[in-house]
């Protein structure tokens, strides 16, 4: 084995500080770009159709690598695999900021998910074999929890800000400033982690889950530029089924497998995971459908919408760091994942009564408040626990799950909510149009489809509000009460 963690309690901590930036760097890039887009297009000269590729691109790449992202953590170590991703991200940001054609950016775009998928499993396995001191443990994960759960709104205030005081080319370029600093962090503070005998790459099983996951992401992000009638939608889903399970078979009797199926026979691992990709499903609606209500109904500018979200980032910072870090290592997560659970539905719920004259600190503030407090007890909890009680060798492997999971679940809630949102509205407005007679134009015509498309977020906030509900009650069932394990050979290392 190599360097075991560092023993030092300075040390771990500055670690968490440069793991943190980490999963802040890959968090926020998945919405940093977003509000950037229209002054990317104006100057690229690209068509609103492929606008979404700008995010699908990094989507596919992410998603589809993370599992042979964390193994290879597993076979060259925690630091070997945080310096090539954080230099391959970096150089990644840095074309994507130079380009001067559409394809150029996406191109850089879809590096910076393959670096990423090497990125995030890699700093989550450094942070579980860091800390195994159940209260260090539970203070270190609050706090990398809190910068996982708010990254994509901290991701809209930052492509704001940098859009409306610079350019959207450093939406990209802030990213080196990332970079730079989490591989000085590296070198100080960062341990190896590699255990070479026991860690093998299994290449089938790589290509399988790395195809099965391709297409898993591309037929979810498929549904939401065309929908779900679509052949091609159904066409990219069956076939990532169909890989995922020969994956599935080829795990059972390979002798040195990508995802160790061992990692999904625990119970309190298989509750966090639930609960990890029902809440990343749920959670999609705060980001799109907010910062849609804000910018296209209270007619909010790019940067004051990003200011907007700002309460959610405090709460869920709140939350994560007063309730989770002090509760966690006495309690278990079954307390406090499905209260954080039944928050977040509550939250959804306040929703819902968004209207064309609302006020934002009457009508969204309390929503932004309630799901972030609940958020702040759901990923600290959750990640903590499925990392828990894993061999050294398999951190990359089980911090990869992880990732997945959320992942996989971020893109069947972007295509599963946004398409319910857009039917409801279609409805909605075809039903109202007849009711006032076909010609109706100009403020009623505006009011009437305000008013259709509220209807739409309305009914997705109500069906994310079942989400967290459902996942409150598997939380309950399946994860246990009382401290987490941690395995007996990272309390050794560390």
């Amino acid at each position: 084995m190599s360097s075991a963690p560092a023993t030092s309690p300075t040390t771990r901590w500055w670690a968490l500080g440069v793991l943190s930036i980490t999963q802040l760097m890959v968090a926020l890039d998945a919405t940093v770009i977003n509000i950037a887009l229209p002054h990317a297009q104006r100057d690229l000269h690209f068509s609103l159709a492929n606008r979404q590729w700008l995010i699908t691109a990094y989507a596919l790449s992410f998603g589809s690598l993370l599992l042979l992202g964390g193994r290879l953590s597993d076979l060259w170590g925690r630091r070997t695999s945080l310096y090539v991703g954080l230099a391959g991200f970096a150089l990644a940001s840095a074309l994507g900021g130079t380009a001067h054609s559409f394809s150029t950016l996406v191109a850089a775009r879809a590096v910076q998910g393959v670096f990423g998928a090497l990125l995030a499993p890699a700093a989550l396995a450094a942070l579980s074999t860091t800390f195994s001191n159940p209260r260090e443990r539970a203070k270190a994960f609050s706090i990398y929890g809190a910068i996982g759960g708010s990254g994509a709104a901290i991701g809209l205030l930052l492509g704001g800000a940098l859009t409306q005081w610079t350019s959207w080319r450093w939406c990209l370029f802030i990213n080196l400033f990332f970079a730079g600093f989490a591989i000085i962090g590296v070198v100080l503070f960062i341990s190896g982690g590699r255990r070479e005998h026991e860690t093998h790459l299994d290449v089938p099983g790589t290509l399988l889950a790395s195809a099965g996951l391709f297409f898993v992401v591309y037929g979810f992000a498929h549904a939401v530029t065309t929908s779900w009638a679509n052949y091609a939608t159904w066409g990219s889903l069956v076939l990532g089924v169909a890989f995922l399970t020969a994956f599935v078979y080829w795990q059972q009797r390979t002798k040195y497998p990508l995802l160790p199926l061992r990692l999904l026979l625990n119970r309190a691992r298989g509750g966090s995971l639930i609960a990890l990709f029902l809440t990343s499903i749920g959670i999609f609606g705060i980001s799109l459908f907010l910062a849609y209500y804000l910018q296209g109904t209270l007619g909010y500018s790019p940067l004051r919408t990003g200011v907007a979200f700002l309460p959610l980032v405090g709460a869920i910072a709140l939350s994560a760091f007063i309730a989770s870090a002090r509760l966690l290592a006495v309690s278990g997560p079954r307390p406090l994942v499905p209260a954080g659970m039944l928050l977040s539905m509550m939250g959804m719920i306040l929703f819902t009564r968004l209207s064309p004259g609302n006020d934002y600190f009457s009508n969204v503030l309390p929503g932004l408040v309630v799901t972030g407090l609940g958020l702040g007890l759901i990923f600290a909890p959750a990640v903590a626990t499925a990392t828990s009680g894993v061999r050294l060798s398999d951190a990359g492997a089980a911090s990869a799950l992880v990732n997945t999971t959320q992942q996989i679940g971020g893109s069947m809630g972007v295509a599963l909510l946004n398409t319910i949102a857009v039917s409801v509205t279609a409805r909605a407005t075809l039903h109202s149009f007849p009711a006032t007679g076909q010609s109706s134009a100009g403020a009623e015509a505006k009011i009437i489809l305000v008013n259709a498309t509220l209807h739409g977020y309305a009914v997705a906030f109500w069906w994310a509000a079942g989400f967290f509900g459902v996942g409150a009650m598997l939380a309950l069932g399946l994860m246990p009460s009382g401290a987490p394990d941690v395995d007996a050979e990272l309390v050794q290392a560390s």
